[in-house]
């Protein structure tokens, strides 16, 4: 029987994961919360910005939006005082642990040296096929997985990497780092594009010949700032028209509220064609509880189904955030409305170090849309990604999902169109 040899493994770590795995959501911190420092957006005239400049080095310039820089208290206080300009506080986000009363959605401890099922349920459910030994699919498509990193160097992950950037450090962009110490970014990765191993003994993704454009936008601590998010969604954007290729973004991130910037640099991406795929968050089961991005109309927000039949179908995750009931039915995406659902309780894929996790949460249904977007894509080289998109839905409207909260026949607030799947 042939055994893999593994380095050694992690087997415990204290875990404060990424947006939106088990019921963590994102925070904004408040601007009145003391600082030594402060992340800020300027905005105002070219002439007021173009001055400011010179005296505050930009970390990202948005042209019209503004420009983002860190300052000191009393430097702070200054711009405030700028009747030229226009300043505010960076939105900067954080984790929370998750919530001791929900076990399902709590996050394991234990890492395993070995997957317990190479394709774990979330693969089988998704190929509609439970006894699917291995996957394939997603040449010729890249998936940009902005996260905590990605553990590039795991034996079932290893070659797929075509690009790695780290847009956390002082230098808002470092090429050929995407260091991932907490594993999420690692995690999702793997629901897209593990591949087995050179061995054949690792974990399965939905499109393992996919490749990786590891971007690394949120802190080792799970924190991230909206604008290095928004810098890294406008770079993959502009490196899919420079590199001519056709991409899929996953951003198992969020928050709360609405940020300009991700806003605009998702309406940016999606006009250059880059497919955005979002969680809708982990504040359910209450409606209007859905996070941003995922709650923007250029984003195919993704609910979270767990391995439970209910009405016939699989259920929506009570973790799982829902959308606007006032939209159920009319099969139209708008602001705040979930799209798709996908299998996201009780996840099973890559961890940092080599090991493999469980954990669940919206983070964890996104990935596997997302790949699955990149294997229909490979099948469909020609096609846009408004087409993709379209085929995404209509996919879901093939396999309804009527279990949970808020889940009915149909377009519902739960579940959105329903469960998009291979066959």
């Amino acid at each position: 029987m042939k055994k893999r040899k593994l380095g050694a493994v992690l087997l415990s770590l204290t875990l404060g994961v990424s947006l939106f795995t088990g019921n963590a959501f994102a925070k904004e911190d408040s601007a009145a919360e003391a600082k030594e420092t402060y992340r800020v957006l300027i905005q105002g005239s070219s002439s007021a910005k173009a001055s400011l400049q010179s005296q505050h080095e930009p970390r990202w310039n948005f042209g019209n939006d503004g420009f983002t820089t860190t300052v000191n208290a009393k430097q702070y206080q200054a711009l405030q005082n700028n009747k030229n300009i226009k300043v505010e506080i960076v939105q900067e986000v954080k984790v929370e642990t998750a919530s001791t009363k929900r076990k399902q959605n709590s996050l394991s401890n234990d890492i395993n040296a070995v997957p317990s099922d190479q394709t774990p349920w979330g693969i089988q459910a998704i190929y509609n096929d439970s006894g699917i030994r291995a996957t394939s699919g997603g040449s010729g498509i890249k998936v940009a997985v902005l996260d905590t990193g990605v553990y590039t160097s795991h034996i079932d992950l290893a070659g797929s990497a075509e690009q790695c950037k780290d847009f956390t450090q002082s230098n808002p962009l470092v090429n050929g780092s995407c260091t991932d110490r907490q594993g999420h970014g690692t995690h999702v990765a793997g629901s897209v594009l593990a591949h087995g191993g050179h061995d054949g003994l690792g974990i399965y993704g939905v499109a393992p010949q996919s490749k990786l454009w590891a971007y690394k936008v949120l802190g080792d601590n799970g924190r991230g700032y909206s604008d290095d998010i928004a810098g890294a969604i406008r770079h993959v954007a502009d490196e899919a028209s420079r590199t001519g290729s056709k991409v899929v973004i996953n951003m198992s991130l969020g928050s709360a509220g609405k940020d300009t910037l991700i806003t605009n640099a998702v309406n940016y991406a999606y006009s250059k064609g880059v497919l955005v795929v979002a969680a809708s968050g982990n504040s359910g089961p209450s409606s209007n509880t859905i996070g941003y991005p995922g709650a923007l109309p250029n984003a195919v927000a993704v609910a979270a189904l767990e391995n439970v039949q209910q009405n016939g179908t699989y259920r929506v995750a009570n973790f799982s955030s829902r959308g606007n009931p006032n939209t159920d039915g009319d099969y139209v995406i708008q602001e705040r409305d979930v799209e798709v659902s996908a299998p996201g309780a009780n996840i099973e894929s890559t961890w940092i170090g080599g090991g493999y996790n469980t954990i669940s949460g919206t983070s964890m249904a996104t990935p596997h849309v997302a790949g699955l977007a990149a294997k229909i894509w490979s099948s469909n080289p020609s096609w846009s990604h408004t087409q993709l998109r379209t085929e995404l839905r209509n996919r879901a409207i093939q396999y309804d999902i009527k279990g949970g909260t808020g889940a009915a026949a149909g377009d519902d607030y739960a579940s959105g169109f329903g469960f998009p799947r291979v066959r």
